[in-house]
Order: structure tokens, then sequence, then C-alpha cells
């Protein structure tokens, strides 16, 4: 903490300096990356193989489990409902999910949608959000104290939570009556004409003999080896091994579909979502996909840290929108370019992948990369991120 604490001190000419970058990549199994501006892909790379079972080598459009981006995603999905009277990113969530959704400690407080796309709901990552059954209820586990931050009001603390994006989702289910992954396919994926699902199971054929297989560093299978073939449950099975949604009720339980991290994607794909952010919410064609009035509110600063509103980790995150990263709030430790230039977008980081979708809307260009068979604690570069990313963001240059 006091190294991150030092750097976050540096004065600003070093901030903004802007350091060369490696002359070769750190350790990686595979890598893969696109700079892109409002007309498409500028130029891309990748390397490593995305199945060693076969040897299949890598490509930029070959999908993987990009994580926490996602989240940038169902944000875009939400705010989509916003702009058709769905939602209402102030209103008490309980009035959609049915049931009253609180903070054990601060009963009186209610919840919104723009906290939790914010991390400002007082909901915490104390429980396994990740195991919960598709056949279980998302109201019983936060019925756990453990669910919550009992420290801090809802609205007054930062604290990065994927336990809110199961919330996000039922909320986005209950409002539309549509379970979370077909809502998703309907709202983004194919009016942005990606090639995407999330947890394989609405994949096409195709993009499934395509996956990216995620490996430990030492080698081990962490997600996605398929071999050709989706799961048969989208999510965690019960302890029965039962999976069997045909009676699912939308709303009761979007952590099913790993809202927090399960989109599967490209490198390819996410470039197209860089290059709406960058035609500020017109698809290519020129028709509208989202206002600018939707985005600036995505993008707006809903939280930056003081010193003592919020957890940074290290100064990762400084500045948060709705389910956007605001970047170089506190250079240069959460500025993995280097040159102090506030970029927009998502980072991520799971099973061995790191990754990020960036956009500099002062330039009209951006990037997208991930990075994987990477180790729980990999090299660290001169900033909060990995030295991996640091090379890879400077493809950008």
């Amino acid at each position: 903490m006091i190294r991150r604490l030092s750097l976050f001190l540096l004065p600003l000419a070093a901030a903004c300096a802007t350091p060369a970058p490696p002359a070769a990549p750190p350790a990686a199994a595979s890598w893969a990356w696109a700079t892109f501006d409002a007309r498409g892909v500028r130029a891309a790379g990748a390397s490593g193989l995305a199945d060693r079972a076969n040897g299949r080598v890598l490509t930029i459009r070959d999908p993987v489990r990009i994580a926490s981006i996602t989240k940038l995603h169902v944000a875009l999905g939400a705010m989509r409902l916003v702009e058709a009277g769905k939602l209402d990113l102030d209103r008490d969530v309980s009035d959609y999910l049915g049931w009253t959704l609180r903070n054990p400690a601060f009963p009186d407080a209610p919840i919104t949608l723009r906290l939790l796309l914010s991390h400002r709901s007082s909901i915490r990552d104390g429980i396994d959000y990740w195991l919960i059954p598709a056949t279980g209820r998302l109201q019983d586990s936060l019925r756990d104290p453990k669910a919550w931050d009992a420290a801090h009001r809802p609205g007054t603390y930062f604290q990065y939570s994927n336990l809110g994006f199961p919330v996000v989702a039922s909320v986005m289910e209950a409002a539309t009556g549509e379970r979370f992954d077909g809502l998703m396919q309907r709202l983004v994926f194919t009016p942005l004409k990606l090639d995407a699902c999330l947890n394989w199971t609405t994949c096409s054929d195709e993009t499934v003999a395509r996956a990216v297989v995620l490996y430990g560093i030492d080698g081990s299978v962490r997600k996605d080896d398929l071999r050709g073939r989706r799961p048969d449950c989208p999510g965690v099975a019960a302890p029965d091994g039962g999976c069997d949604l045909t009676g699912y009720r939308p709303g009761t339980n979007g952590a099913i579909f790993s809202p927090q991290g399960g989109l599967r994607i490209s490198i390819a794909d996410l470039a197209k979502v860089g290059g709406l952010l960058l035609r500020r919410g017109r698809l290519p064609d020129g028709s509208r996909f989202l206002s600018e009035a939707s985005l600036e509110e995505m993008e707006r600063l809903h939280w930056r840290f003081d010193g003592a509103n919020g957890e940074t980790e290290e100064h990762f995150y400084c500045g948060y929108g709705l389910a956007v990263q605001r970047l170089a709030q506190c250079p240069p430790a959460d500025d993995p370019f280097g040159d102090g230039r506030p970029r927009l977008g998502h980072a991520s980081e799971a099973y061995g992948l790191r990754g990020g979708l960036w956009i500099d809307p002062a330039s009209g260009r951006g990037i997208a990369y991930f990075a994987t068979g990477l180790a729980d604690d990999p090299p660290r570069g001169r900033s909060s991120y990995r030295a991996i990313e640091e090379w890879l963001a400077a493809k950008l240059r």
C-alpha cells in the first residue's frame, strides 16, 4: 500500500510522462488485441493457442470469457430499458423485484439501479455469488449479512461488487418478463451484430467451436474446455445436479447467467462496442442504439476517490460511472497507458485472464485486449495494472 500511495503523490509532470513500452511482452500463454476508431479496426494482433488440446491458434475472432467487461454491456442493456421507460435509475429496485432489498444495517435506505451500477449500493462480495444454483433464489442469498457492508450507508461508499450485478440482471428480468440471456441478445448482441453470448448456452455451434480455453500458469484448465460442446446448464447446477429452467420465473435469480463476468465475446466484437461508444451511441448505419444523453450518464463520474470514500484496491479504481471506469483520476496508479489521458471503459480479471476495453474520446481511438494463462498475481507494472496489460495498452500509441 505504501508503494501505491507514493505513486499517487508523484508530481503531475511525472504522472503525465509517457514511458517507453517494454521491448518484449511479459509472460502470458496467449494474447490478442485490436485498436479501433469509429469506423472499425485499425490494427490487430494475436499470439498463442486458443485450445492446446487441438493446437488451434488464437485469433481476434475467437470468443473468450471476458470477465468484468461484461458489466459495461449489462449497463448498455439497462440504459436501453431506461430509455424505453421500463426502468428508472433512481427508483427503489424492490418495486421491480417484488420483495424488499435492504442492507440490514440501513433498513430505511432504498437500493437503486444507479447505486448498483456504480458499486455504491453497499452490497459486497462476502458470499459465494458464483455458486448460487440455477434453481435457487437470489433473494435467499441476500439474506446473509455477509452480503452487505454494515459500516457504510448505501450511496456513500464505493466498493466494487460482483454480487450487485446478479441483482441488476434480476431487476432487468422483472421489468421485462424476459430471461436475462435472451434479453441481452435482444437489447445488445443482435442490434450491435455481436457474435456473443452469456455462459455459452445461447452461442451458435460455430462460436462454441472457437471457444478460448482459459489455462492456469501451470497449464491446467481453469475454464471453458468445451471440446466443441456447449454446457447443459447456463449456470451452477443444483446440489442434486438439477438445472431445469422450464419453469424459471424471470426476476428471481439473474445470477444464473453470470452478468458480473460471463460474457463470451471476441476482440473483434469488443472493438464494435468500442466503436459504438466513439460514435456516441450510433450504429454504423447512423441509426441510434442509445442516446448521447444516456451515454453521458454512464460515463460521468458518479464516484471519485477523495481519500476516504471508497475501496480503491491500491488505486486500481479511482473514478467510476455506471459500469464505466474512468482512468487517470489518480495517475499514475490508475493509468496503464502511462500518459495521463482520461480514457473510459472497463478492465477484466478472472481465471488467469486480464483484459481491457478503453476509448480515448479526445483522439477518437480505442483498444480492446486480453491475455490468458496468467498467475493470480502476475508481475506488476509501473501502475496498479499488471505488466502485460501495460504492454498491450501501449499498442494504442
